[in-house]
């Protein structure tokens, strides 16, 4: 957990996160494995992060506008931090993943489910404050080790996701 809260930006999001009101909320995806990989790499820890990812659950409202004015209020409590933040309603995943990825979806069953489900098993981590969930450990994360998620087999996604790892952590390895 240091070494997420070493980004000032993962930091002062969980600092306000009882502002934010998501429902089984969890800050997860690049902001927190990019932020390891660029202090394992002697980067600073914000360094290239494009964006801070909040997921929650909110299955009573699987509705574009509910996940839209999630959006909203995120925006209007972390707007001053100068960084993309995006919110995103896991209950309604399964509505537009295979338009967009091209490949099917299932939906979740909760925030952890979607986490279980990044295409890489070193990056499924999800931090809220005083929490970690990682279903897969550290290990993987902190050894740099990309490897296709057994639970979401899409090769063409997961190469294109691992290809663009290396770029910027040359050290990584495809395991």
């Amino acid at each position: 957990m240091a070494d997420v809260l070493a980004n000032r930006y993962n930091r002062l999001i969980l600092d306000r996160w009882n502002d934010l009101s998501l429902p089984h909320g969890w800050l997860v995806a690049g902001c927190l494995f990019q932020s390891v990989w660029n202090l394992l790499s002697g980067r600073p820890p914000e360094q290239d992060i494009k964006d801070y990812d909040l997921f929650y659950f909110d299955g009573a409202d699987l509705s574009e506008a509910g996940e839209q004015r999630v959006q909203a209020r995120v925006e209007q409590v972390l707007g001053d931090l100068g960084i993309t933040v995006e919110a995103s309603n896991q209950a309604r995943v399964h509505l537009w993943y295979e338009a967009h990825f091209g490949q099917p979806y299932d939906a979740l069953r909760s925030v952890e489910d979607g986490i279980r489900r990044f295409l890489v098993p070193a990056t499924c981590v999800g931090v809220r404050p005083g929490q970690v969930y990682a279903p897969n450990g550290l290990e993987l994360l902190y050894g740099g080790v990309l490897a296709m998620n057994p639970l979401v087999p899409h090769r063409e996604l997961f190469e294109r996701k691992a290809a663009s790892y290396r770029q910027r952590w040359g050290w990584l390895s495809v395991g």
